[in-house]
C-alpha cells in the first residue's frame, strides 16, 4: 500500500508538472503576442495616418462631385432647350417658304423671330453653351454625327459641306453634336468597254 500511495503521489506530481509546462507554455506565448509599447504606438501611428488619408481621398472625392454637379448640373435643361432653337430656326424657313404672307408681313415676323433667337444664344453664351462650329471642318466623331455624303471635288475627303442641325457644347462636355453632310470624292463612272 505503501507503494500505491507513492505512485499516486508520483501520478499527482507529473500531473501538476504537466499543467506548469502548460501554463508556461501559454504565457510564452502570450508574451510573443503581446507587442512593446513602442511597437503598438507605431502601428496607432500608421492606422492614424491610413485612416486620415481615407478622410481627405473622400473629402477631395465630394468636392469635385460638387463642382460637377454645379457645373454640369444645368446639363438636362439644356439639353432640352435647344429644341426651342430648332424650332424658331423651323419657324424662320417656314415663313421664308410661304407663298400667302406678302413681303412686308414677312420682313416683320421675321425680325421678331431673329430678335427671340438672338437673345436665346446670348443666354445660352451667359451659361456657357455654345454651337459647335462644323462647316468647313474637318469631321470630328466627338463633335460631328455625319448624317450623308456629297460628291464634292474641291473639299479634302471628310470636309463638312453642310450642316442640317446645330450642335452645342456644355463647358468643355457635347450637348448634342451637329448633324452634318460630309464630302467625299466624287467616283468615276468609266465605262468598261466589253472583252472581245
Amino acid at each position: 500500500m505503501a507503494e500505491e500511495k507513492n505512485t499516486i503521489e508520483e501520478n499527482k506530481e507529473d500531473i501538476n508538472k504537466e499543467n506548469n509546462d502548460k501554463s508556461n507554455d501559454k504565457k510564452t506565448e502570450a508574451e510573443k503576442k503581446e507587442t512593446t509599447p513602442e511597437e503598438k504606438i507605431v502601428e496607432l501611428e500608421d492606422k492614424l495616418t491610413r485612416s486620415f488619408a481615407e478622410l481627405e481621398n473622400q473629402r477631395r472625392r465630394f468636392e469635385k462631385e460638387k463642382d460637377e454637379a454645379f457645373d454640369y448640373g444645368g446639363m438636362v435643361f439644356a439639353r432640352d432647350a435647344l429644341n426651342l432653337l430648332d424650332n424658331l430656326e423651323r419657324s424662320k424657313q417656314s415663313i421664308n417658304n410661304d407663298q400667302n404672307l406678302d413681303e412686308n408681313s414677312k420682313k416683320k415676323i421675321m425680325d421678331h423671330i431673329e430678335i427671340i433667337l438672338n437673345d436665346t444664344l446670348t443666354i445660352f453664351k451667359k451659361n456657357n453653351i455654345v454651337p459647335v462650329i462644323s462647316v468647313n471642318e474637318k469631321l470630328d466623331p466627338n463633335k460631328h454625327q455625319a448624317m450623308m455624303e456629297i460628291e464634292d471635288d474641291s473639299k479634302e475627303p471628310g470636309t463638312i459641306v453642310q450642316e442640317i442641325q446645330k450642335g452645342f457644347m456644355l463647358k468643355d462636355r457635347l450637348l448634342r453634336p451637329s448633324l452634318v453632310g460630309v464630302s467625299k470624292k466624287p467616283q468615276k463612272t468609266e465605262e468598261k468597254e466589253p472583252k472581245k
